[in-house]
């Protein structure tokens, strides 16, 4: 999907995501502009966390419900493509909620750290910083993701061998490449 160049007179949203509930926090920070919708919102998480995209996501801003409508499913709410970032945020340590994947229910915490004025010459979005890779896809949630890396890390439990193939053969739970994250984001433009 290509994305239009920020406009220069938009602010930019110095913006902090957390995984909620892992520990080690799972986390990134990234600077974006604060007029994209929450539609593109969406797509630079998936893509500074870690995330396929396969699942159902929701913003939970204010008790109001943000994402895809879809006909088949009994879901209230906001047609996210509709809706700007700063038209549901603008001011500094307003919070809300990002949920991919229903079933996992991988619950982001999202903090608006900081507004400033664009950088010439700076391409957003950017990632600044992060810590930690992404727990695999369908692992089940925070508790799943936590029982499967004492099961890969340790050779004694009867499923090692299956889960590490399952994960690809090897998972670093520490690995972060900051990097990658911003070519893949560059691929988002």
């Amino acid at each position: 999907m290509l994305f239009k160049k920020v406009k220069i007179n938009a602010s930019i949203y110095q913006v902090k995501i957390t995984l909620d509930g892992t520990s080690p926090p799972i986390w990134r920070r990234i600077q974006v502009s604060s007029n994209i919708s929450l539609s593109r919102f969406h797509n630079i998480i998936q893509t500074v966390m870690g995330w396929d995209g396969y699942h159902l996501h929701q913003f939970i801003i204010n008790g109001v419900y943000y994402g895809v409508p879809h006909p088949d499913y009994d879901l209230e709410m906001e047609n996210e493509s509709r809706v700007k970032l700063n038209q549901v945020i603008s001011a500094e340590k307003d919070k809300f909620i990002y949920e991919y994947d229903f079933g996992d229910s991988w619950e982001h915490i999202i903090l608006l750290e900081k507004i400033l004025p664009p950088v010439s010459g700076v391409d957003y979005p950017i990632c600044l910083k992060g810590k930690r890779t992404c727990p695999p896809e369908d692992c089940g949630g925070v508790w799943g993701y936590e029982s499967l890396l004492e099961t890969i890390q340790n050779p004694a439990y009867p499923e090692h061998e299956e889960m590490l193939e399952w994960v690809g053969g090897s998972f670093d739970p520490e690995a972060f490449d900051i990097e990658a994250i911003n070519l893949d984001l560059k691929d988002l433009k």
